[in-house]
């Protein structure tokens, strides 16, 4: 494969992998403002499916070469200190 169209894979993927972070981000401040509080199991329940799905795409583009491990683990840790920072907010309230 042409190195320029590999590359232009990786950026793809990186791009996608921060774009589906963003969203879970922003679906679980949605479910935080107007839906449940944290301790709720539809929340959990949400989270945990959300962040799941998100691991196993990362695992895939890994698979595939596109992402390294060690960026798809900082997509995850950005993601959780995010939703933790969405967390405390919420329980200040």
């Amino acid at each position: 494969m042409d190195i320029e169209v590999q590359d232009t894979y990786k950026e793809k993927a990186m791009k996608q992998l921060h774009a589906d972070a963003d969203k879970i981000a922003k679906l679980i401040k949605v479910q935080m403002d107007n839906l449940t509080m944290p301790q709720c199991p539809l929340y959990e329940e949400v989270l945990d499916t959300q962040m799941y799905g998100l691991s196993r795409e990362i695992d895939f583009a890994v698979k595939l070469g596109l992402v390294e491990q060690e960026k798809g683990r900082e997509i995850i840790s950005m993601l959780e200190k995010e939703l933790n920072i969405l967390h405390e907010l919420y329980t200040k309230k």
